[in-house]
């Protein structure tokens, strides 16, 4: 079987060994390709779940798996009937192992790291992949270097910290990881398991599309949320993959979802690629990329497929995930929800009422706690999740030593303003769990035994979770 690294833009080969994410000559995109089974002649395995498609995966030796896979396809008929849609679906990721669609990635990326001899991962993650890669490793006895950003997901985080990953701090937004995760393999040697990095992540995920055709068939619409880009190319991979194997004669129309606050493919889609902000205070932080590294592939994707690209409001977003919670029995993570907010956005010039849709639900709500925080409180309005979470970050800031106001905006990411800052350290204060003081003409801030203790009591909660 013919096996190479194709690069889409000027479509110039590679060995697939060793792996690697760009092209050398014009620095695009790089695409596993092996040639696939004759027509009529696809082998389907015995086995359950996500190595049933093993056939259709690069070769692995050694294949690593918690029961991934295999998740369910829900006839989403109330939700449908809100929508003013016909057929609706929701492809259910949450009922993965940890919780996300990013088990499929990290089972298959483990199993081609035991087949090289690699005895570490290395990852850059803002939440569900470094959560995955840090349970198979445990599984798989490897050791998981996991590099997050400062603004993460807290669900995902405990998640990583009870799979006993190599956790480390770097930058603001996952972007910032990823250029040191790329450095760091580099310079170690380390297996590159970064979904952004690792072509690999791709192929695994492909099998989302045929799980999706066995269980129902091929949709009119697929709806997926873009972060950096890779996931709704992996959906229509897999499509494209059926029809030439003559398994199905039709191909969806793919759209790609991004919120308001940082939308990089949308913006190059629609032509607006010079507004580049990214604002770091959305909700979807499983999509939060400001400079998408698989955008060509998504911008693909969209494009072959005569395909759609929107924004959604963490508003729209937000009310989409308690409708999808109330209606159909699921909670999906933000940007999971951010999929049918984009269809009750979409009016029917765009989408038929008689359409056939599958919605992408790639993670568990469980996982973002300050939805969970705002859930708890419904009589209250739904910032206060934020408003919670950032509180429980001064907190955890002034654990480990005293600062002032500008400082702890600066450390909280700067993604609100000063004065709110102090709004959060004021109500700290009232409740005594800071107290200030003068020095050097500034006023700090120091953590009070009552605080320490209201911090431990948040941290014992969110490992529960």
């Amino acid at each position: 079987m013919k096996q190479t690294l194709k690069c889409i833009r000027c479509n110039f080969e590679f060995p697939v060994n060793p792996l690697k994410s760009n092209c050398e000559t014009c620095g695009g995109t790089l695409e596993y390709m092996s040639s696939l089974p004759e027509v009529g002649k696809l082998k389907i395995s015995g086995r359950q779940g996500f190595w049933r498609y093993e056939y259709m995966l690069p070769h692995v030796d050694h294949k690593v798996s918690l029961g991934e896979g295999a998740t369910p396809l829900h006839k989403a008929e109330r939700l449908a009937k809100a929508v003013g849609i016909k057929e609706l679906y929701l492809k259910d990721e949450t009922r993965n192992p940890t919780n996300s669609y990013r088990d499929r990635a990290a089972a298959f990326l483990t199993s081609n790291a035991i087949d090289q001899d690699f005895k570490t991962l290395v990852c850059a993650s803002n939440g569900n992949m470094g959560a995955s890669l840090a349970a198979y490793s445990a599984k798989a006895g490897l050791i998981c270097h996991v590099l997050v950003p400062k603004i993460v997901d807290v669900g995902k985080l405990a998640q990583m910290i009870a799979y006993d990953a190599v956790i480390e701090e770097s930058g603001v937004i996952v972007d910032d990881s990823i250029r040191k995760a790329a450095d760091l393999a580099k310079e170690t040697c380390w297996y590159q398991a970064t979904a952004e990095l690792n072509p690999l992540v791709v192929e695994a995920q492909k099998t989302i599309s045929y799980e999706i055709d066995e269980q129902f068939a091929v949709p009119d619409w697929v709806i997926v949320p873009m972060g950096s880009g890779g996931t709704i190319y992996s959906l229509w991979k897999g499509f494209k993959e059926l029809k030439k194997l003559g398994i199905t004669n039709s191909l969806p129309r793919m759209i790609g979802v991004q919120t308001e606050g940082c939308s990089p493919i949308v913006n190059q889609l629609t032509e607006q690629s010079h507004q580049k902000s990214c604002n770091p205070s959305t909700r979807a932080l499983a999509i939060l990329v400001g400079e998408p590294l698989q955008s060509d592939l998504a911008i693909k994707a969209i494009e072959e497929s005569n395909g759609l690209a929107l924004t959604v409001s963490d508003a729209e977003i937000f009310a989409s995930e308690l409708l999808i919670a109330k209606l159909e029995g699921v909670f999906a993570e933000p940007a999971s929800s951010a999929t049918v907010a984009a269809l009750q956005k979409l009016n029917v010039d765009k989408i038929s009422p008689d359409s056939s849709v599958v919605c992408l639900i790639t993670g568990s709500g469980l996982k973002a706690t300050d939805v969970l925080q705002a859930l708890t409180k419904k009589q209250k309005a739904a910032g206060l999740g934020l408003a919670v979470s950032t509180k429980q970050k001064i907190l955890k800031i002034l654990s480990e030593k005293d600062s002032y106001g500008y400082d702890l905006w600066k450390q909280l990411g700067q993604i609100m303003t000063r004065a709110a800052v102090y709004q959060h350290l004021n109500e700290l204060a009232d409740r005594g769990l800071v107290v200030g003081y003068e020095e050097n003409d500034k006023k700090f801030f120091r953590i009070t035994e009552k605080g320490r203790k209201v911090l431990a009591a948040f941290d014992e909660i969110q490992l529960l979770m």
